[in-house]
This record gives C-alpha cells, structure tokens and sequence, in this order.
C-alpha cells in the first residue's frame, strides 16, 4: 500500500495536456506558477474543471500542472501536496478528499507563502483557503428531492441515497439537502443514506441489497459519478431499470448515455469548467494583491432525457481535446 501511495504521489493527470512540475525547491514562490490538485485522476468531472482552469491560466500568462491521486482518498492526497508544497509555486487549486484530515497539509501550504483555493470539496477550517469554489451542493440536494418527487407522481414508496464518503464536503451537504427537502413529500419515505466508499460495485451491490430489504423502493438518489453508474448497474442487474427512478448527480459519458437509454431518468448537473476557471481568476487576484471572494457558489441544473439535447453544453469531458 506504501509503494501505491507513493506511485500516486506523482501520478500526474494528463488528459488535458499538463506536464510534470519542476524540481527546483526553496527561495520565494514562483508567482507565475499554479498547480491544480483534484480530488481523483481520470475522472470526467475534474477533468472538466482542469480543462477550464488550464484555459484561463493561459489566458491570464500562468503555466497551470496538474497532479491528482489514483483514489479519492486523503492518504494518497497528502505526498502530492507534499511534493508540490517543495516545489513553491505561486498558487494551489486544491480539491480537498477529507474535510479535516487535509487540513494539516493544506496548512504547510499557507504557512510557505502559496495562495490556497479549493475547488469543488472545502476544509471545515475556512482560516486555510482564500477563497472557496464549489456548486451549492444543498441546493442541488434540494434539486434532487423536487426532481425525484416529479419522477415518482403520486406512487407511494421508499427512496434511498447513495453517498459516497463520511467526511466528503460536498456530497454531506447533498444528502443533507435531500433529506431535508425530501420531507415535503408525505408519500415518499426516506430510508436514509449508505456510503459507497466512492465505489460503483459496492453502490451497485447496495442497491441490490435494499430492494431485497424494501420491496417498495421508488427512488435512488446518487450524490455522485461514481456511485451513480454502479447504482444503475444494480438496477439493471435486478431488473428495476425504470422502475426504480434513479436521479443522478454529475454528466460523465456513462451518465449521459444512461439517460439517453433510461437507466437514469434525471442528472443533476454541476459546471466544473466554470469552478476551475473562477479558482484560477481567484488565484491571480490573491497573487496580485486583491482580495479574493471567500466563498463563490456556482449553479446546478436538472436534466432528463426530454431536455438533454438543449443542455448539452453542461455534459463532462473525458478530455481537453475533444
């Protein structure tokens, strides 16, 4: 496990055309350097976010390197903030995988002089970062509720979220806003969340799970990618596609044909490009001394297969260049 952390350490995302960081540490920070450390590599939403971090950064004469963990997980996070932190480049975009256990790295990085944003997930302790990026994840919970209840009418049943990791900022703040809205419903009952450890077989298995435990199961609600393909997996496996309403959050390829062929009947849709774009604009204005928005909020959308078409522009790349 030791020789996986360290492999991830510099395992360096590639899809939208980053390159490796140079080695030379010490002496003051380079105030025309960035680096974006996402939550998890190879994933189409943060790749999505580094598309549009790295078109502004060009845009505004940065050189932007990207690193990212083979997982999300804050154990294969810390070396890489560690071995940028060496490397003292003017800014970091981070994406947090723990709400408390990155808060020490991400420290060392404001202690050595480097402006700090996160971008999409956030530390409990807002006296690290400079300013804070990310989607109303309540909102969008909330979203996910209404968009559910449209689904399911006036059928009476249960509905489950799917969750992805104790201590996620952003998908607790979903299932919270779910949970919350979802009470608005008298005909809908809420059986409570099960985490995925961000997996698609343990959420596919889940699901299987539960519609043996409850038979009326109505709904799913998938707080992220990940866990919303191996749902949809689950549903097809026990033969409940389209019977079982799934709502989804996020669009990678595989969510987007799974609406087109109705293994998700919605999609709440985030906007990466537009997060990593604000991170960077966030980034220059700290390096240039202005003083950054502490918290920014972007928007989310529902889309179902009716109104996929005229939404597209809000779907996840699998790269920069396509």
């Amino acid at each position: 496990m030791v020789g996986g952390v360290l492999a991830a350490a510099s395992l360096l995302v590639t899809a939208c055309g980053g390159g490796q960081i140079g080695q030379s540490g010490g002496g003051d920070v380079n105030k025309k350097s960035m680096v974006l450390i996402p939550g998890v590599a190879a994933e189409p939403f943060y790749i999505s976010m580094q598309c549009g971090a790295e078109a502004e950064a060009k845009a505004k004469g940065y050189e932007l390197k990207t690193q990212a963990p083979a997982k999300f997980d804050a154990s294969q996070q810390t070396p890489i903030v560690t071995g940028v932190l060496a490397n003292k480049p003017g800014a970091v975009l981070i994406a947090p995988t723990d709400d408390k256990a990155m808060a020490g790295p991400m420290k060392q990085l404001k202690d050595a002089g480097i402006k700090v944003v996160e971008v999409d997930t956030k530390l409990q302790d807002t006296s690290v970062a400079l300013s804070s990026i990310s989607s109303n994840n309540e909102q969008g919970g909330q979203l996910a509720a209404d968009t559910l209840a449209k689904l399911v009418g006036a059928k009476s049943g249960s509905v489950l979220v799917l969750n992805t990791k104790a201590g996620t900022s952003t998908t607790d703040a979903r299932e919270k806003g779910f949970a919350e809205q979802i009470k608005k419903y008298p005909n809908i009952k809420y059986i409570g969340q099960q985490y995925t450890e961000d997996d698609a077989a343990q959420a596919a298995s889940k699901v299987t799970a539960t519609l043996s435990s409850n038979p009326d199961l109505i709904g799913v609600f998938a707080t992220n990618l990940n866990t919303g393909e191996g749902a949809a997996t689950g549903l097809r496996t026990a033969g409940k596609t389209g019977q079982v309403n799934l709502v989804g959050f996020d669009a990678s390829p595989k969510e987007v044909d799974g609406l087109k062929d109705g293994s998700f009947q919605a999609l709440i849709v985030q906007d990466p490009a537009t997060i990593g774009k604000l991170g960077v604009d966030q980034a220059d204005d700290a390096l240039n001394g202005k003083t950054p928005t502490r918290e920014i909020p972007t928007n989310l959308v529902a889309i179902t297969k009716a109104d996929m078409d005229k939404n597209s522009q809000y779907f996840y790349k699998s790269s920069c260049s396509g």
